[in-house]
């Protein structure tokens, strides 16, 4: 957790955020301490919309992640960099599986991106944009849970290993008591 505690020098504060004017279409919404706040809940969130909104084969997927984790209170930063997952270079593998997915579920014959022809392109969105939900939803609920599992996980290791350093503590303690009678 030591990242994260580096992590937040580098975040801006509820001070800072109120001085920019074109953030005030969110509200109140990014003063919430929950939106900033690396905890496992907010930040297992965070990353869960982040990947949600990677996989809405849209421009400017950035808006609705601020909203989503806002709305949801979830870490703001994650969510953001969890979009980071669709670019440019990651389109092409990660939207032809979401539209082979959605063509297949709505009975569209799938068609290699050269022959799609305006006329067709209307089925064709659809299923695009039915199996990158999907895919969405599925990975970014999956992701959620692992997050949960791996942060608890690491709790519990944490809390055996000082629960074994009292133990030494008091086992070594105990025999220098009694070397010393």
């Amino acid at each position: 957790m030591k990242l994260f505690t580096s992590l937040r020098k580098y975040l801006p504060t509820v001070k800072e955020i109120q001085q920019y004017r074109y953030l005030h279409i969110f509200g109140d919404s990014l003063k919430q301490q929950e939106v900033w706040s690396f905890n496992r809940q907010s930040t297992a969130k965070g990353v869960a919309i982040g990947l949600f909104c990677a996989f809405l084969p849209m421009p400017f997927e950035m808006v609705p992640a601020i909203f989503l984790a806002a709305l949801m209170r979830g870490n703001l930063p994650f969510a953001i960099a969890g979009i980071w997952v669709s670019n440019p270079l990651t389109w092409i593998p990660l939207y032809t599986p979401c539209y082979l997915l959605g063509a297949a579920i709505i009975g569209v014959q799938p068609v290699e991106l050269h022959q799609i022809t305006i006329f067709q392109l209307g089925w064709h969105y659809v299923a695009l944009w039915l199996g990158c939900l999907i895919v969405g939803i599925v990975l970014s609920v999956s992701v959620h849970f692992l997050i949960s599992f791996v942060w608890r996980s690491q709790v519990r290791q944490r809390w055996r290993l000082r629960q074994q350093g009292r133990l030494k503590r008091a086992e070594s303690s105990e025999v220098d008591t009694h070397s010393s009678l």
